[in-house]
């Protein structure tokens, strides 16, 4: 089905609808709630199944165009647009095997159709290998699944997930094994979500006791070392990209922000967009905007288009979450300075923005991993000399 044949994503997430989210956002940051009457609107319209092939039920829109759709509604509510990300990762992921001809994940779409909500369990405490290791230990059970014990950090979505997509090392192997989870009893929401900014996604850390990966629930089983499988680039890439697009989705809103802001009087002049440096701060942030929108757009339909890249995926992949991230906190830092006291008041949608954009940082690839990943790609490993044993 060819773009024109199904739903715009301006209209499914239209600008009436975008509104009611934006104004739900300022008390949900206030009061740490989950945007539980977001999720609900969002369900309504099929946007938790709106990347699921239209033969299985979705809505059929490409990667790019989930990417659009996010990044328009991360201008809107951020923390509603960064908490159901974590599902359209998931969903994309599935996507994208399924158009390879690869059944795999297909439960994943089918549950999405069916309205479960999933979550994403990769994150750990002290593991910086991220999909390569893990924490988290499994033990195989008679009939073919596994139980888990181990934590994992910043699991978004938290209250409103039914299905945790994670990892873990299985018990005295090299291997990992990656599956979904529900909330049984030996799954726990630690009530430790008390930050900065982003604080409607609920993110808490999940503690696994005992929690079971079941048989069927199982997606596969890979060595715990560097790979380019699918299944691999399939996460990572459609986490990326799909992060990058909030945050663009925050600098959008800025950079809006910024110049209403500048309409306004000035001493001496009828605005302040006439002013000088008011113009040089709002052209340095559009240019920072074009620059990353430019480099995730391309990777994006690369992406979508399944090109083959092998471990070549990695670092046009970082360097798109790494760049969307600056260009939105340079974007977020310019209009404060466009908009001036005012926006140093709580109330400031400003404000809440200039707290939401240091979350990116916090993601998966870090600026320092992004910037190793991208070295490594130039100038191969690091070399060290072997030592002399001669000399003890």
């Amino acid at each position: 089905m060819r773009m024109t044949d199904h739903i715009r994503v301006d209209e499914l997430l239209t600008d009436e609808l975008l509104e009611t989210f934006r104004s739900r956002a300022p008390e949900f940051d206030a009061t740490s709630g989950f945007p539980y009457a977001d999720f609900e609107q969002l369900d309504q319209i099929g946007y938790l199944r709106a990347g699921v092939p239209s033969e299985l039920g979705g809505l059929d829109l490409s990667f790019a165009e989930l990417g659009a759709a996010q990044r328009r509604l991360a201008a809107a509510a951020p923390a509603t647009a960064l908490s159901v990300n974590m599902h359209q990762i998931w969903v994309s992921v599935a996507r994208r095997l399924w158009d390879a001809g690869d059944r795999s994940l297909e439960a994943v779409l089918r549950s999405a159709v069916a309205g479960e909500v999933f979550a994403f369990g990769i994150s750990e405490p002290g593991n910086e290998d991220v999909l390569f290791d893990s924490k988290t230990v499994a033990k195989p059970t008679e009939d073919g699944g596994y139980t888990l014990s181990g934590l994992k950090i910043f699991t978004t979505a938290t209250p409103a997930w039914t299905r945790l997509g994670l990892h873990a090392r299985i018990d005295g192997t090299n291997d990992l094994v990656f599956g979904f989870v529900e909330k049984t009893p030996g799954v726990t929401a630690l009530d430790d979500w008390d930050t900065l900014g982003m604080r409607a996604t609920q993110s808490q850390s999940t503690r696994l006791d005992g929690a079971l990966i079941a048989k069927d629930a199982v997606a596969a089983i890979l060595p715990a070392q560097p790979s380019a499988d699918p299944l691999r680039i399939g996460i990572f890439g459609a986490f990326e990209l799909l992060i990058a697009d909030v945050y663009l989705g925050i600098a959008d809103r800025a950079l809006e922000l910024a110049i209403e802001a500048s309409a306004t009087p000035r001493k001496n002049t009828p605005r302040k967009a006439d002013d000088p440096l008011i113009r040089r701060r709002i052209g340095e942030a559009a240019l920072a905007l074009d620059g990353a929108s430019a480099h995730v757009a391309l990777v994006s339909d690369q992406f979508g288009a399944r090109q083959d890249k092998g471990f070549g995926w990695f670092r046009p992949l970082v360097a798109a979450k790494t760049l969307a991230v600056r260009a939105a906190t340079t974007v977020v830092e310019e209009a404060l300075a466009v908009a001036g006291g005012a926006a140093f008041f709580t109330k400031s949608e400003l404000s809440r923005l200039s707290r939401d954009v240091r979350a990116g940082g916090f993601h998966p690839s870090s600026n320092d991993k992004a910037i190793e990943t991208i070295a490594g790609s130039l100038l191969g490993p690091i070399t060290r000399l072997e030592a002399d044993a001669s000399k003890g």
